[in-house]
């Protein structure tokens, strides 16, 4: 067992201080009630890994309008302010058991497959996403061709966004992450295949970036130097595991260097593996590349479930925080037990089936 102190040095990101670098990644669960309702059973859940040990927590993708925004039923929303004050049980549960916690804003756009508001969906063009929806969280069959945005909509979107990261801050949230990763609406402005405009939004790199960095100025304005937000970045997409910015290490450059400039406290990257090569060209990570480009805090993402990897990300100073899904949903106390020299746990592939909601055995605290 390598030396874990790195992992439990506090530190502070934007106005949250942590106890820890480990954070719980955010894990769609589609668990709420079906007018978007967070519940005590969600607090539960969320309660169990503060217990474990994770100093920070952000939630699965939390819709913030609604139109276009909600990807999955069942999905929670923060559209509201009935839907924010229901998130206040889930703040309180990890606050009384020592953890941050933030949450995380989506818009599923184009890669929505169940929004109770509206039939259709949209994207910066009128371009289906690749493959096909999730039977785990009740899709089936290929995703629809979505509408091309319009500005107007995309000003809908940007309230969106403020209104919902407004409301988070008043259902007492540490912070707000920006979904800009995984293939959701966001991300889709980003993607070269699925753009194909010919405004200011659409073409180089500069372009595709500027809707998420219009969204992250927007918010960090709105609520005010109390609030700590950032972003989540990736390559791949739920749908396309393999996609990788044609551009490599210039695109990256242009796309960090660009959210930074924003004002926002911190990069998410999310990737397959965080810390091997973002580029076949190079050997740097994408977290590493956020590092050098943004200059703000970097929370890393992907298959860091050997504690020797987390930490070398850490020492290297590629990231500052490390985010933990499968390996938390496996281990829920995976803090507790690496501090301590235990065994971990496997994955149960029975958190996925027939759908990925949160089970009763998942209830349970941790010892």
């Amino acid at each position: 067992m390598p030396n874990s102190d790195p992992l439990f040095s506090p530190m502070r990101l934007g106005s949250t201080e942590l106890a820890n670098r480990v954070a719980l990644a955010p894990m769609t669960r589609v668990s709420a009630t079906e007018d978007g309702h967070a519940t005590k059973r969600m607090a539960s859940y969320y309660e169990a890994f503060a217990r474990g040990g994770f100093g920070l927590l952000i939630t699965e993708g939390i819709y913030p309008d609604m139109a276009f925004s909600q990807g999955y039923l069942f999905q929670p929303g923060i559209a509201t302010e009935e839907q924010a004050q229901s998130w206040v049980k889930v703040v309180e549960a990890a606050h009384s058991a020592g953890a941050r916690i933030f949450a995380q804003l989506m818009h599923a756009g184009s890669q929505s497959q169940g929004n109770r508001f509206v039939d259709s969906s949209v994207g910066p063009s009128a371009i289906a996403p690749k493959g096909e929806q999730l039977a785990f969280y009740r899709g089936e069959g290929p995703y629809p061709v979505p509408s091309e945005i319009t500005a107007e909509q995309m000003d809908e979107v940007r309230q969106g966004f403020v209104t919902a990261a407004l409301h988070a801050k008043q259902a007492g949230f540490d912070g707000v992450e920006i979904h800009g990763a995984n293939g959701y609406l966001l991300d889709q402005f980003l993607t070269d295949y699925l753009n194909e405009r010919t405004d200011a939004y659409g073409g180089s790199p500069e372009n595709r970036i500027r809707f998420a960095a219009e969204i992250c100025r927007a918010v960090r304005e709105a609520v005010g130097p109390g609030l700590t937000v950032g972003i989540r970045i990736s390559q791949a997409k739920v749908s396309d595991n393999h996609h990788r910015w044609s551009g490599g290490a210039e695109e990256a450059k242009t796309i960090f260097a660009t959210l930074g400039a924003t004002g926002i406290d911190f990069i998410h990257t999310t990737e397959y593996r965080a810390a091997a090569p973002a580029f076949d060209d190079g050997a740097e990570s994408l977290a590493l590349l956020a590092k050098q480009h943004s200059g703000v805090t970097v929370i890393a993402n992907g298959s860091l479930d050997e504690p020797g990897t987390a930490v070398s990300l850490l020492e290297t100073g590629a990231a500052d925080v490390v985010a933990l899904g499968k390996a938390a949903l496996a281990t829920r106390n995976w803090p507790h037990r690496v501090r301590n020299d235990l065994a971990l746990d496997e994955l149960d592939g029975n958190l996925f089936a027939p759908v990925a909601d949160v089970k009763d055995w998942e209830l349970e605290l941790p010892a």
